[in-house]
């Protein structure tokens, strides 16, 4: 199970590592409903890919959940999820870890994810992992498509307003709304004529005003670089990685769509900070990870894996 902050993705795989049963529900935002709304409602995912399977219940759950950042919150969305008796034993791991599975061969590598938010885990096959709270500013991150959204909008409202240097972003993001000005923009997003959630669509502007050259928009892209990096080095640090030929994958929208200029400067900087590790963008769907976590758990077959990502890179 892969539940994310906008859809969760349920499969059943047999012994063998066929793939029998799936199933898609939306998203999983525990902080906004509680844990048991939310837990309650990854039943429809689950109830399709068992009605798929002809099963009413598995061996084993492995969750990879959105919002699962401490220990504390990954027990209390074991036990949930283990009260619905689903499965007899049940894994939870934050979501990120299904990112850095999905992409690597045995578990040992470095994922940084960054889309709505940030994040970054790491694992070694020993058990050891490396991972931070992510929760925004006040565990220190930076970034993510709605952080980079903020930082776009602050920059182009002052440059209208004379109180910061000058940017096409003040022309730009209040154009893909239809909008002459800041103000027009500002105001609307005050009072709810323009959505709060769409935000997220001013991300790529963002890009596309940075690709044009806009300096103060290279500048934010640029930092995001930093942080991408920052994150992976010192998650390789901390797992005595900096010195191996380590994976490090990249995922999540904002990284997987493979901005040229965001690209190129995470692949430079990590290339400096972190001369063995080898980055790779990982876009075969999360839901792999969680998959493969799982068979690593109950001791399955290299064979058995190779089928379940066969299925999945192949999708």
């Amino acid at each position: 199970m892969d539940a994310g902050n906008s859809k969760t993705d349920v499969a059943v795989i047999a012994a063998d590592g066929e793939v029998v049963g799936t199933g898609r529900s939306a998203g999983f935002q525990p902080p906004t409903v509680g844990v048991e709304a939310a837990v309650d409602g990854l039943a429809g995912a689950v109830r399709q890919a068992f009605a798929a399977a002809g099963v009413t219940s598995v061996t084993h759950v492995s969750a990879c959940l959105a919002n699962a950042d401490f220990p504390v919150e990954e027990e209390q969305l074991g036990a949930a999820l283990h009260a619905r008796a689903w499965g007899a034993t049940v894994d939870v791991h934050n979501d990120t870890f299904a990112i850095l599975r999905s992409g690597i061969a045995e578990p040992r590598g470095v994922a940084v994810v960054c889309g709505a938010g940030i994040n970054c885990v790491g694992m070694r096959p020993d058990g050891r992992t490396a991972r931070f709270p992510a929760l925004g500013r006040i565990s220190g991150d930076w970034g993510g498509g709605w952080g980079l959204a903020e930082e776009a909008l602050w920059h182009a409202a002052r440059a209208e307003d004379g109180r910061g240097e000058p940017t096409e972003l003040a022309r730009t993001l209040p154009a893909h709304f239809g909008f002459d000005s800041m103000y027009a923009l500002i105001e609307a997003l005050h009072l709810e004529h323009v959505e709060q959630a769409r935000r997220h669509e001013l991300t790529p502007v963002l890009f596309a005003t940075a690709l044009d050259g806009d300096p103060v928009a290279r500048a934010l892209v640029d930092r995001l670089a930093e942080e991408v990096v920052t994150m992976a080095a010192v998650a390789l640090t901390r797992l005595d990685l900096l010195g191996e030929e380590t994976p490090v994958l990249l995922g999540g929208g904002v990284l997987a769509a493979r901005h040229p200029q965001l690209d190129t400067r995470v692949r430079d900087l990590l290339s400096a900070r972190a001369p063995k590790a080898v980055a790779q963008v990982v876009t075969a769907r999360p839901v792999l990870g969680a998959a493969l976590l799982g068979l690593d758990r109950v001791g399955a077959r290299d064979e058995v894996h190779a089928r379940v990502r066969a299925y999945y890179e192949a999708d």
